[in-house]
């Protein structure tokens, strides 16, 4: 019940609700035959094919094969929809399932490029006959699309007018194609707000265009501002070179100075030996025994350089390493 009355105002709720009642009564026929046409509202061409195909083998009618048809079109097999109308099973079917048929199986022609073949499909005796039929409209509509799609715009303009007066439902928007066809535009109010859309995306481009100026404006401003603290730095190192020079100045300044104190020193021990020659000479006996002193001990000298040149003298330990190589 809640399908039947959504369908047509809201099928995405029409469909969801005829899913539930697959799901608790997948077996009743006419609750699969709800699903799918609740999906073919919906736009969900693949599930409606499934649900409305075990339609058809549960019951073993055919009733909704045009809508079967129109989906395979729609999934983009135009040739399946044309095989479906070639063996249809027309002792099964309505009038009105078979010009509906014939409707899906001509724009499958079009559908294929064949706009000559989908017009010659469509001229049939029932298109001049029974104009109080239901779907008689909606066959002069199709036959009148056919027309147009195949360069014939002036047949095409007397099959949307004679859909037109057919069309007392306004099934088919037959007449709003008639006015096209003759130049009147409709809406006029509405063509207007759409033109106007276009200025006001034009003027948010424009604003889009300004901040984009200004945000370049602000990274200018940040480039400046950049190199500035960069010159500022080259500056400070630039100090520093010239006071890491004047200490260098400073150091070879403290250096000089004790060289200066090494001379004086130097000085003053040549003076003090000075003064001291000066005072009188050395005995010769203190001479001698100074030389006797001195020979001793050097013939001792020379006995242990002998000895440590006889012996072995182990060289001094240096560093180890293991040679192992990180990472």
């Amino acid at each position: 019940m809640a399908t039947g009355q959504l369908i047509d105002d809201d099928p995405e709720l029409a469909l969801a609700h005829a899913l539930v009642a697959r799901r608790k009564a997948s077996r009743i026929a006419v609750v699969r035959e709800a699903a799918g046409l609740a999906a073919y509202h919906a736009g969900e061409w693949q599930t409606a094919l499934g649900e409305l195909r075990t339609y058809h083998r549960m019951t073993g009618r055919q009733t909704h094969i045009a809508v079967i048809a129109d989906c395979e079109r729609a999934l983009g097999r135009p040739e399946k929809a044309i095989d479906l109308f070639r063996t249809a099973d027309r002792e099964k079917l309505t009038a009105e399932e078979i010009v509906e048929l014939l409707i899906v199986a001509a724009g499958a022609r079009g559908d294929m490029g064949q706009h000559d073949a989908a017009v010659a499909m469509l001229q049939v005796r029932e298109l001049t006959s029974a104009p109080e039929a239901v779907w008689a409209a909606r066959l002069r509509y199709a036959y009148a699309d056919a027309l147009l799609r195949a360069g014939r715009r002036e047949e095409a303009r007397e099959w949307f007018a004679r859909a037109a007066d057919l069309d007392e439902d306004l099934a088919t928007d037959a007449a709003e194609r008639l006015l096209e066809l003759d130049g009147i535009v409709l809406d006029g109010d509405e063509d207007d707000e759409d033109l106007d859309e276009p200025r006001a995306a034009g003027d948010a481009d424009a604003e889009d265009a300004e901040d984009a100026d200004d945000y370049d404006d602000e990274d200018d401003e940040d480039d400046r501002d950049q190199d500035d603290e960069d010159d500022y730095d080259d500056e400070d190192d630039a100090d520093d070179e010239d006071a890491d020079d004047y200490d260098d100045e400073d150091d070879y300044d403290d250096e000089d100075d004790e060289d200066d104190d090494v001379d004086d020193g130097a000085d003053d021990y040549d003076d003090d030996h000075a003064d001291d020659d000066r005072d009188g000479d050395v005995p010769a006996a203190a001479e001698g025994d100074e030389e006797s002193a001195g020979g001793g001990r050097t013939g001792e000298d020379d006995d242990e350089a002998d000895d440590d040149r006889d012996g072995d003298v182990e060289p001094p330990a240096g560093p180890r390493g293991d040679g192992t190589a990180r990472g």
